[in-house]
C-alpha cells in the first residue's frame, strides 16, 4: 500500500534563504522554526510529500515546489534537542508565482493556513488548496 502525498507550505524571507538557494544547493535542511504548531508540522511531514515554498516578507508569493527527502531529523541549530527539521528538495518553479494578494482575493482559498494561521512558517495545505494554487500558477497575470 503506497502512502498519500500530504501538502505543506514553508515560509522563508528570499533575503535570508529564498527558492533559488535551495535550487544552489540541490537539497536543504529546513531548520530553526520555533514554533510549536509549525514543529508539529515538520513532524508530520514524510519523504515524498510535496511543498510550496513561500517568499515571505519581501515578494509575499508562493514561488516553487519542493519536495521532502528526510523527515523528523533533529534541528542542527538547537542545542536542546526539543526541535525538528526536514530536508528537501526543489521540484520545480511555478510557471508564475502566486501573490498572496491573490490567494487573499481567491474565494476557493479563504480557508487556507496561509490566510487563516498566517503566523506560522510551515502550514498544512489541503488537497483542493494545492489543486487551485497551481491553476492559478498557469494563468496569466
Amino acid at each position: 500500500m503506497s502512502k498519500k502525498t500530504s501538502y505543506w507550505l514553508m515560509k522563508s524571507e528570499p533575503d535570508v534563504y529564498g527558492w533559488d538557494d535551495l535550487v544552489a544547493e540541490g537539497e536543504g535542511t529546513w531548520d530553526g522554526v520555533r514554533n510549536y504548531t509549525a514543529r508539529l508540522n515538520l513532524r508530520a511531514m514524510q519523504p515524498g510529500d510535496q511543498v510550496f515554498f513561500y517568499h515571505s516578507n519581501i515578494g509575499v508569493e508562493i514561488v516553487g515546489i519542493a519536495e521532502i527527502t528526510a523527515s523528523n531529523i533533529p534541528d542542527p541549530t538547537d542545542d536542546t534537542g526539543r526541535w525538528s527539521a526536514v530536508k528537501l528538495k526543489p521540484v520545480r518553479k511555478l510557471a508564475r508565482p502566486v501573490t498572496l494578494k491573490e490567494i487573499k482575493a481567491d474565494k476557493a482559498l479563504a480557508d487556507m493556513d496561509l490566510l487563516t494561521k498566517f503566523r506560522l512558517s510551515v502550514s498544512a495545505v489541503k488537497p483542493a488548496e494545492w489543486k487551485h494554487v497551481l491553476k492559478l500558477s498557469e494563468r496569466a497575470a
